[in-house]
């Protein structure tokens, strides 16, 4: 990490305007949220100028929700701090998201794996959106002191993210901190840059944004050259997204209505580009949000319904001077580290593989539905956790077979799922369940891609997931995601469901 020339600051400045900057953070962040949401995972381009559809209030946006539960359970201390604590109670007790890295979160949480490893560990989400979206909070708690406002960031991303995921959430909240102080746009962002490793990804994807825009100047031929380098089958990724958010404030150059519009046009994670862009635009220039993007929302704070067990602010403005309160309360005090250093024991999966030439494989995804599953001698394997990776080239037949056991306590609605890249069939307790030719990843029990899962009754007891893989023609790396999630339970992970075979 580079920390030449990293500004050191004891105490924060006076910032005369700061309430009007805080209020103008969460009204940018509320406009472009509600202006992305509709559009959220399309692959874009699109060509947004004004809402579509026109809303009649925000639109409730997890951008927003975390960052309101943070300040709620803050304000519950008798001693205000930010400390490991506070996340893992907000997670445990008060989110019922089961998306993607949050889900993952809640599982390791559940199974006693601690901050920061419940980022890190079994994760194929870490480099997700999920910590980015929310790190506003930290600048508007630390205005004009980047150091802190990232040292808060970090203990708020460790608990479901890593790598590029957690840096995205520092990187951001340093850099908005340092808009309160700072109206050059460019050394904001190299602000931010002092608080991530030199050799973030997420920092060369900004730098490249920054070199083909001085070339083109065109932020469509910018977000294909973005895509062609960065792109990536998970639209929650964070490098190509918030490269996109560095385009569209190039593109915008301060104007508020372009900026977020270019953000959302950029298609991906729309919302969240569009939301960020919004907050910091806020930031800087409160002003800068005409009056025809705040009549069609109100002030009101809508928060989702995953949100429970809190009384939030009834509006923006109530929001915002909560956080000014808190700024208060905490007084510059730096958040207690999270140092969780091993896992509490052993969470590997134990399975079996096998190989064997099966013929049908090329014969369509559909053929072998009605096949008699008969194993090949199979070895015993322990994968590090529900993300496991083989390398196809220590198989000599066509086919790669795996099976894993796993125990309900109690008769259960359940999604199965078995997510991978492969070309894979999938049997449930010895029948076929599903199957694909190829296809993306997204190993979340809410969005898994089709045919890569079966929402089935069953009984408590044992049960056998067998999946048969095709070995690819050129030798490498293959992955997959299994999992069993509760659909009774809004689709959370059912966690420690694997059996010792």
């Amino acid at each position: 990490m580079n920390t030449q020339n990293k500004p050191t600051m004891n105490s924060e400045p006076a910032i005369s305007d700061y309430r009007s900057k805080v209020m103008g953070c969460w009204l940018g962040k509320a406009v472009g949220g509600t202006l992305g949401m509709p559009y959220e995972g399309h692959a874009g381009p699109l060509d947004l100028d004004f809402y579509r559809p026109v809303p009649e209030t925000m639109i409730p946006n997890d951008d927003l929700d975390l960052q309101v539960l943070w300040a709620c359970l803050l304000d519950e201390q008798e001693q205000t701090c930010v400390r490991p604590e506070l996340f893992i109670k907000g997670w445990q007790e008060h989110i019922d998201f089961p998306w993607d890295e949050y889900g993952v979160c809640k599982r390791n949480l559940t199974d006693g794996i601690m901050p920061p490893l419940s980022g890190s560990y079994d994760n194929w989400f870490a480099n997700g959106m999920g910590a980015a979206i929310r790190s506003e909070l930290w600048a508007c708690l630390a205005p004009g002191n980047p150091e802190l406002a990232a040292a808060y960031a970090r203990e708020d991303a460790c608990l479901d993210h890593a790598g590029e995921g957690l840096w995205a959430e520092v990187w951001l909240a340093a850099l908005q901190s340092a808009a309160f102080v700072e109206t050059d746009i460019n050394k904001v962002i190299a602000i931010g840059f002092n608080y991530i490793p030199d050799g973030s990804i997420l920092r060369n994807a900004i730098e490249d944004t920054q070199r083909w825009w001085d070339e083109s100047g065109n932020w469509r031929q910018v977000r294909a050259q973005i895509l062609e380098r960065y792109g990536h089958e998970n639209f929650t990724n964070v490098t190509e997204n918030l490269a996109f958010t560095y385009l569209a404030l190039l593109d915008g150059e301060g104007d508020f209505s372009r900026s977020i519009c270019t953000a959302a046009n950029c298609g991906k994670d729309t919302d969240c580009t569009a939301a960020t862009v919004g907050a910091l635009l806020g930031i800087m220039n409160p002003d800068s949000i005409g009056e025809n993007w705040l009549a069609p929302i109100g002030r009101n704070l809508v928060l989702s319904p995953e949100i429970t067990g809190i009384t939030p602010p009834d509006s923006l403005d109530t929001f915002t001077d909560l956080v000014i309160d808190l700024r208060e309360r905490l007084g510059g005090k730096m958040p207690v580290r999270a140092n969780a250093a091993s896992l509490p024991h052993d969470f590997s999966i134990p399975a079996q593989i096998g190989s064997a030439d099966l013929p049908w494989f090329g014969q369509g995804w559909e053929t072998g539905k009605h096949l008699e599953l008969i194993l090949p001698s199979m070895k015993s394997v322990r994968f590090d956790g529900t993300f496991a990776t083989v390398d196809s080239a220590e198989f000599d037949c066509d086919a790669i077979f795996v099976e894993y056991r796993f125990r309900l306590d109690h008769a259960t609605r359940v999604r199965v799922f078995f997510n991978t890249h492969e070309n894979c069939r999938v049997f449930l307790n010895g029948n076929y369940a599903f199957g694909r030719e190829s296809g993306r990843m997204a190993p979340s029990p809410h969005r898994v891609p089709y045919n890569q899962s079966i929402d089935t009754q069953l009984d408590p007891g044992e049960h056998t997931l067998i999946a048969v893989l095709k070995r690819p023609e050129t030798p490498r790396k293959m992955e997959w995601v299994a999992g069993v999630s509760d659909c009774d339970d809004n689709d959370q992970w059912i966690p420690d469901v694997w059996m010792r075979l």
